[in-house]
């Protein structure tokens, strides 16, 4: 019996895969290349923009952050957000349930249309949106009759987050309830469940955790987006400008402890995003442990 255990334990170590059997030479030099990229390339910067951030005192920190510009650009981005976000969660998952729920001509289509922000620069996104919505744009005479500014105003910046953030709900939902199959579904209409019951105590229990997880992406790049918002935002002080313009704005004045100081801010929320990221990786792995 000794002799059959302690021949599968040499089948198993022969068919293990190379790299779990490398020297502890190869294996600390792996893992000091990778810290030393993480280092080069996300903790120093890191620690540099609060460092400059502090660089004048305390004072000129607070200052920075208290200015009227500096609070505006921030109501601005979370008022961005909090639009942008909700309706990029109703979209991901009536695409996500379209796609993988049914059979349809399209679908294909559908699931390209979905990646095309991902390939498109959010630059030309922001452009496509001036030329549609602009003054001299396809539908601008028809707005400008009647009263109505997207470009340089909040709903351009709206449209332009939530052209470049929908992928990031739909993406997160689509694999995940391709895997989950519709079996739970079937079930529950042949009980008599239909429409939002059938959503709201069935689907949505499978797939909370996923959902939050995209919402948290999708509000993490809402926050951040710079390129399509710059086209369309005008850079009005204290009206269009985002933290991320109000920070270019900042540095290109050559006001570089207020430019760090606003930057650590936008710093600060995507650490507070990471970290609720981290809470629901690890309360989806204890969730779908306790499944299998």
């Amino acid at each position: 019996m000794a002799g059959a255990i302690t021949a599968h334990l040499s089948e198993e170590a022969s068919v293990r895969p190379r790299h779990i059997n490398e020297s502890t030479p190869v294996r600390i030099v792996l893992i000091t290349i990778a810290l030393a990229f993480l280092t080069l390339v996300v903790i120093l910067p890191l620690v540099t923009v609060f460092a400059e951030g502090f660089k004048k005192g305390w004072d000129v920190y607070t200052a920075s952050l208290r200015d009227p510009d500096a609070v505006s650009a921030l109501k601005l981005t979370l008022m961005v957000s909090l639009i942008a976000v909700p309706l990029n969660t109703i979209f991901g998952i009536l695409a996500a349930w379209a796609i993988t729920k049914f059979k349809f001509r399209g679908r294909n289509v559908l699931i390209t249309l979905i990646d095309l922000p991902f390939a498109v620069s959010p630059v030309i996104s922001g452009l496509i949106f001036v030329l549609l919505f602009g003054a001299q744009g396809f539908l601008g005479p028809w707005l400008d009759e009647r009263g109505i500014q997207i470009i340089f105003a909040l709903p351009g910046i709206v449209l332009a987050t939530i052209f470049v953030t929908f992928p990031f709900i739909a993406r997160e939902l689509i694999p995940l309830m391709e895997t989950q199959g519709v079996q739970e579904e079937e079930a529950a209409v042949v009980l008599g469940a239909r429409g939002l019951k059938l959503f709201w105590y069935v689907t949505l229990p499978n797939i909370k955790w996923g959902l939050l997880y995209g919402v948290i992406l999708c509000n993490a790049r809402a926050m951040g987006e710079f390129g399509a918002v710059s086209v369309v935002s005008g850079h009005i002080r204290g009206e269009t400008n985002t933290l991320p313009l109000h920070i270019e704005i900042l540095y290109n004045e050559y006001q570089f402890s207020a430019s760090f100081a606003v930057s650590s801010l936008l710093v600060m929320l995507a650490l507070l995003t990471l970290a609720v990221k981290k809470f629901v990786e690890w309360r989806g792995s204890i969730w779908q442990s306790k499944l299998n």
